[in-house]
């Protein structure tokens, strides 16, 4: 797992965009600088939830914040290995599951 400082991840890394899609890379660009602290507030309630984990539904509501931001978290945070699936599914408030994530 990366080191935390002050509950922010270090070794920062650029949002994800989708690839040709200048809207998308416009909206990376714009909260670039806030994904340190971001992913380090995702991980923080997700470090809480000790080994119930959660699901991005379940943090989107926990921080109140949109889908899009969440599930980048989420998907930056599995890729550096700091989360993982749990191999547990819950439902979303959609009612479909979803996978739960825990801290590695």
């Amino acid at each position: 797992m990366k080191q935390l400082t002050l509950g922010v991840l270090e070794e920062p890394r650029r949002p994800p965009h989708a690839r040709g899609s200048d809207t998308s890379k416009a909206a990376a660009d714009s909260v670039e600088a806030e994904t340190p602290r971001l992913r380090g507030m995702v991980l923080d309630v997700i470090l809480r939830a000790r080994s119930t984990g959660l699901t991005c539904d379940e943090a989107e509501v926990i921080l109140g914040m949109r889908h899009q931001t969440i599930s980048a978290r989420f998907r930056e945070l599995a890729k550096i290995g700091s989360i993982q699936d749990s191999g547990r599914r819950r439902p979303t408030r959609s009612g479909r599951r979803a996978t739960v994530w825990v801290a590695c």
